[in-house]
């Protein structure tokens, strides 16, 4: 079997619930999905969606970090949105955080995401 390891930083919000921030196993690592909380207060940064999108990837960031990568070693984003009118804006915020070659990607609509946020991301990177 492959050795697990968990991945943590104060760098990112810390779980609000019974899970890890990242899994590795083996060269692959497992982001649970992020929202845009501000990991300092654990608070939502604000209810704008280009602000909670971007607060989004900078705790993908900082957990892609800790894990010993970067947002260059993910291989597929999974992308949750309360409304698909911001998907255009999310391909917008994308292309500050990624270069081409991208990620594989799938977004989905959802009816509702934890505290009332607009936007989670999750990850898969290989290191």
């Amino acid at each position: 079997m492959t050795n697990k390891s968990i991945i943590s930083t104060d760098k990112a919000p810390a779980a609000i619930g019974p899970y890890s921030q990242a899994v590795r196993a083996g060269d692959t690592v497992y982001l649970s999905g992020q929202i845009p909380l501000d990991p300092q207060t654990m608070e939502v940064v604000n209810y704008a969606f280009e602000a909670q999108a971007v607060r989004v990837f900078d705790n993908l960031t900082a957990v892609a970090e800790a894990a010993g990568g970067s947002l260059a070693d993910i291989v597929k984003l999974t992308v949750l949105l309360t409304d698909l009118d911001n998907f255009a804006t999310v391909n917008e915020i994308m292309t500050r955080y990624f270069k081409a070659p991208y990620p594989a990607r799938a977004a989905y609509a959802v009816k509702a995401l934890p505290k009332g946020v607009d936007i989670e991301v999750e990850a898969i990177m290989v290191t």
